[in-house]
């Protein structure tokens, strides 16, 4: 038996995730008030999970999934991270350990600051850690060399503050996590029909005929969306399944709440059919799914008999069809089955369920955003949905599916590099003050600033940027050409130890932790990826006493920065209803606000393109006319010319995450639903790849990114894994396969990094690991 490979499992779900449940509470060291954790999780008068941004099923007596209680119980544990420890390593010798030491070490317990004499962060009190960031932000020479970082779990009302505090600063410099994922998704949909968010709620999956889930794996990373498709397969919904991996989740899933599937080897199938395109070639599937459409229906017409497309929908609410079938009629059978790797006959099934439905949702993740092409191809899987006339009915509707807890809410408080006019006016009005509305950064041109050095601060609320930014080593470099590099978190990762001149830790609360303040305890507000905004209030005795909340903390710095301010930001700190009330001023949609979380689960903000209302700039749905791309890799033909002279195979690479981790926090080394154990440095390759190129099962290879600027980007000494995988592509997981993803690769109009789609080459490995 392999050391680290074993097969997959048959289910996903079941007794084995009830198990790995129960372990990470155990690690956490405070198993008793974990499982108390638990019970609150994602209810009313409870906490939301840290997690992922999936929605709430009412009905359900348990609200929280396996990977749901690994983050919960990673942020609440006992194990604390403070002075004694930072004394003892340097950060030399911190930078030596993995991500999974360096988190899994605890709580962070107090502010830190770092002394580039002895190489090691030092205690220091708050106030002066308020006074040095604002006194370094008073220094700068313009606004925009401030760089103000957000991770999605923040709060609406730390988001919104926030954002409030770098406008009234002066800058709209908002890199955010958003950029390296959903950004494609809010482009496209804006574009097509007028708002950056998916239109269906949770309730359309109880009224589906069919639910056709493009590239993501909803078992590891937002496993709570496992219920919502158990439910609709055992109802006769048909799920169609569109993922480079066969992943066993869409395979069968058992539900932990169902004893006999808990107990037994019952399972429900998920998938009615599963396929496996082509890194990249998602589009193409789609568009191939259109082609049979519209020639099904010519013949039909042809024929007097009724039209199989929508075509009052089409003719009352969309535009530019007719470019959209001039294109379509264009496009080739030759390459939309080279490009998307399916043959016609599968393209076929498909498009029969398709039509089959009256009602069908499409829903997407990051295997469809972080090409570069993504934006294109959501606006394909959009063409689709407007042919049939399903948007705006029960059952039907265009579903991206966020990723962190709230990445949705932070773009709708003001996260966001390129505001509207309309945004910043209304804004202004609230607060009596003109803010800039000069485009920002986002997160590919902070790093290049940084790198620069036009930028010279940079402010992290949450999050990792280190090991969530592409391109490793620029990504470091960039981090440590600041004069100032602020990282508010609840856990140590890799963003403390790339340092310049200057860097600061203030650790804040999590979301378990009560949050008192000068009024009492407090509550925070989270949107989820169906526009439901919901209280979130923990129960559990902060850790320590010197722990401060986001909000207070972004509140602080906004008072020790702008001396001169019209807000009161200690009144705002002291009293979040107040925030609340600044947001029902600012923001449309928030209309009474502090009153409508008083409705158990919150509150809908709504959607116009359901509504059937498209506030583009056309006030129509829009098909969009791309012609599919050349490439699904953006490298030159002569450098593919010379590798072909070289007999060196061109792979296509994806990133992924192993279901022991969620986004940059690795919680364990195993990856239980692909038979991966004790192991991270796994190469997923198809067998017969692997046999043409010489190499076997559990060969060590070097793998090494293709780009124009020709600068070796390698990561060594990689575990070939044999699976079902499409020829020519591989898999292997995130962020140890960030320094292969160049900084320039990204997405059209999007700038999301170019993750899923990373031309690579392997070698055996020049130095493997003695055995």
């Amino acid at each position: 038996m392999s050391e680290h490979f074993s097969k997959k499992p048959k289910k996903a779900g079941g007794l084995s995730s009830l198990t790995s449940t129960l372990k990470h509470i155990i690690q956490s060291q405070q198993p008793q008030t974990n499982v108390k954790n638990l019970l609150k999780a994602n209810k009313d008068k409870g906490f939301d999970c840290p997690g992922c941004a999936w929605g709430d099923q009412k009905e359900e007596l348990l609200q929280f999934c396996e990977n749901g209680a690994k983050a919960i119980a990673w942020e609440s544990t006992s194990k604390k991270v403070g002075a004694d420890f930072f004394a003892q390593y340097s950060v030399r010798q911190l930078q030596k350990q993995s991500d999974y030491w360096l988190e899994y070490q605890g709580r962070l317990t107090e502010p830190m600051k770092y002394n580039k004499q002895t190489d090691h962060y030092e205690p220091i009190d708050w106030q002066a850690a308020y006074q040095l960031i604002g006194d370094k932000l008073k220094s700068l020479s313009s606004p925009n060399e401030a760089e103000f970082y957000t991770s999605g779990r923040a709060s609406n009302e730390a988001s919104f503050l926030y954002q409030l505090f770098g406008r009234l600063y002066g800058t709209n410099n908002f890199p955010d996590c958003s950029n390296m994922c959903h950004e494609a998704s809010g482009v496209a949909l804006n574009e097509s029909i007028g708002i950056g968010k998916g239109t269906v709620i949770l309730d359309d999956f109880d009224h589906a005929d069919a639910i056709f889930v493009f590239g993501q794996n909803p078992g590891t990373n937002h496993p709570r969306m496992m219920n919502a498709l158990r439910k609709a397969a055992r109802g006769g919904c048909k799920v169609v399944s569109f993922n480079n991996l066969k992943e066993v989740a869409l395979e069968r899933f058992a539900s932990p709440q169902d004893p006999v599937e808990l107990f037994t080897t019952k399972a429900t199938t998920i998938s009615h059919a599963y396929f496996t395109p082509k890194l990249g070639g998602d589009m193409a599937a789609v568009r191939g799914m259109v082609k049979i459409i519209l020639a099904r229906n010519a013949e039909l017409t042809a024929n007097g008999e009724p039209a199989i497309i929508d075509k009052d929908f089409i003719k009352q609410h969309c535009q530019q069809f007719e470019q959209y079938q001039q294109v379509v009629s264009d496009t080739s059978w030759q390459q939309i089955e080279q490009q998307s790797g399916l043959s016609f006959e599968q393209l076929l099934q498909a498009t029969d369920v398709f039509l089959a439905a009256e009602k069908v949702i499409c829903t997407w993740a990051m295997g469809i955003t972080q090409h570069k092409h993504s934006v294109a191809t959501i606006q394909e899987i959009v063409n689709l949905q407007l042919l049939s006339g399903n948007i705006g009915k029960k059952g039907a509707g265009l579903c991206p599916v966020r990723g962190h807890s709230n990445v949705q809410g932070n773009r709708t408080m003001g996260i966001n590099e390129k505001p509207t006019a309309a945004f910043i006016d209304k804004l202004s009005e609230a607060v009596n003050t003109q803010l800039p509305k000069e485009k920002g950064h986002n997160v590919y041109y902070a790093l290049n600033a940084l790198l620069e050095k036009t930028s010279k601060v940079l402010i992290c609320l949450g999050g990792n940027i280190a090991q969530a930014a592409p391109d490793t080593e620029q990504t470091h470099q960039a981090l440590k050409n600041t004069e100032l590099n602020v990282q508010i978190s609840t856990k140590l990762n890799r963003s403390h130890l790339c340092i310049g001149q200057d860097a600061l830790i203030l650790p804040c609360l999590g979301r378990t932790e009560i949050d008192n303040q000068d009024t009492g305890e407090q509550f925070i507000t989270v949107e989820d990826t169906f526009s439901m905004v919901h209280a979130s209030q923990g129960s559990v005795v902060p850790l320590t006493t010197s722990l401060r909340s986001e909000t207070a903390i972004v509140a602080d710095i906004a008072d020790a920065t702008l001396k001169n301010s019209s807000i009161n930001w200690q009144q705002l700190k002291g009293n979040y209803d107040l925030i609340r009330d600044l947001i029902e001023q600012s923001i449309p949609g928030f209309t009474n606000f502090n009153l409508q979380l008083d409705q158990p689960g919150g509150f809908y903000l709504g959607n116009s393109a359901a509504q059937l209302k498209w506030s583009n700039f056309q006030e129509k749905a829009l098909f969009s006319a791309h012609t599919l791309p050349t490439s699904i890799v953006n490298i030159s033909a002569d450098k593919i010319n010379d590798l072909q002279n070289k007999n060196q195979p061109l792979y296509t690479l994806q990133s992924l995450r192993s279901h022991d981790q969620y986004n940059t926090t690795i919680y364990g080394m195993n990856d239980r639903y692909r038979g991966i154990s004790n192991a991270r440095n796994v190469l997923f390759i198809n067998k017969k790849d692997a046999l043409k190129q010489g190499f076997k099962n559990e060969d060590y290879v070097d793998i090494t990114s293709i780009w124009s600027d020709n600068k070796n980007r390698t990561v060594d000494n990689f575990i070939l894994c044999f699976y079902d995988i499409p020829r020519s592509n591989l898999a292997a997981y995130y962020p140890e396969t960030n320094p292969l993803v160049p900084l320039d690769s990204y997405g059209d109009r999007s700038y999301t990094p170019t993750s899923k789609s990373v031309a690579v080459i392997i070698n055996k490995a020049k130095n493997p690991p003695l055995i």
